[in-house]
């Protein structure tokens, strides 16, 4: 068995180290390894024990952490960045509560010294009319996210989009608003959490005609990949608004998979043949959901819904639906 070495200590400072061609630190006295000892912050030959380096710093935490969750908790270096603000999160924000540290209202003259801070504040966050641009850009991005019910990657998606068609130029003549729909629209299709044009329409602040041209036109130009549109992915949502159970969804699904294969989607409305496929599978699995109810969560007609019913009960193969049809 082996003995370890014991450790040197020099009085008279530090010990320079050698260098070899590899980039390796080594022992100035015998050219052996050098090894940190992080329990007492110092660098220490590990044949024979000089100590190199003392007083080291640890750049660590002082406290331990088991998880991300608790690492995250314990961290003290604030929020990370983000896309979702102009400036990546990383300015500064006063607080519009005229409020001290300790919850007191403050008087006056700060008051007033306060609220010069926040004017000053909100021009230097926005100095440039590309940054203004941008803040409006992105606070349509949240307001219609949040009213259409989209995840947060959906929305960082399409900052990022948003951002290239900026720095690409692509904004010249076109609002602000028709930009940013077309970047959540998407963003929402690239991250198969779809939402039809009928849904944005109502919440965005121009028509759909000038979104939809925007949304082709940006498509075009920064060159997204983004696949048409699947039935599929709507009838989740779908078949939880109506309460349905799973039978009923199991069995829409198999209606719209033996209906794609057959070509029926081609040049559908995707949402329609999903609402279609829902109603059908309700009367199959004997769950009493009109056409009505069906057309109040997926925001097609009535009469949409009967036409691709009938056309995918008539390419199904299953025996009971086309009975049905009958």
């Amino acid at each position: 068995m082996s003995q370890q070495p014991e450790t040197v200590r020099e009085t008279g400072g530090e010990q320079r180290s050698t260098t070899t061609e590899t980039g390796e630190r080594v022992c100035p006295e015998c050219d052996a390894s050098l090894v940190v000892d992080e329990s007492h912050g110092e660098t220490v030959c590990e044949a024979c024990g000089l100590v190199v380096e003392e007083d080291g710093i640890d750049h660590g935490p002082e406290w331990r952490a088991f998880d991300s969750s608790e690492r995250a908790e314990k961290s003290r270096v604030g929020a990370p960045t983000t896309k979702l603000l102009h400036d990546d999160g990383l300015s500064s924000v006063i607080d519009w509560q005229d409020r001290d540290a300790k919850g007191r209202t403050i008087d006056g003259s700060k008051r007033r010294k306060l609220q010069r801070l926040r004017t000053w504040d909100e021009r230097f966050r926005s100095k440039s009319a590309q940054e203004r641009n941008l803040k409006q850009a992105l606070g349509e991005i949240d307001r219609m996210s949040s009213a259409l019910g989209l995840p947060e990657t959906v929305r960082e998606t399409a900052s990022v989009v948003y951002r290239r068609a900026l720095e690409d130029d692509l904004l010249r003549g076109r609002s602000i608003e028709a930009m940013a729909t077309a970047s959540l629209y998407a963003a929402a299709r690239q991250a198969s959490v779809p939402r039809s044009l009928d849904e944005f329409e109502p919440v965005s602040r121009v028509d759909r005609k000038e979104f939809s041209r925007a949304y082709r036109y940006i498509v075009r130009e920064l060159e997204l990949a983004i696949e048409p549109a699947n039935p599929l992915e709507y009838l989740p949502r779908f078949a939880s608004d109506l309460d349905l159970d799973g039978d009923t969804t199991t069995r829409a699904r198999n209606l719209l998979e033996e209906g794609m294969e057959s070509g029926v989607h081609s040049g559908k409305s995707p949402v329609g043949l999903a609402a279609a496929a829902l109603y059908a599978a309700s009367i199959l699995e004997g769950e009493k959901v009109t056409q009505k109810e069906v057309c109040s969560v997926s925001d097609v007609s009535e009469v949409t819904v009967r036409n691709r019913y009938t056309e995918l009960l008539e390419a199904g193969t299953d025996p009971d639906a086309a009975r049905g049809a009958a």
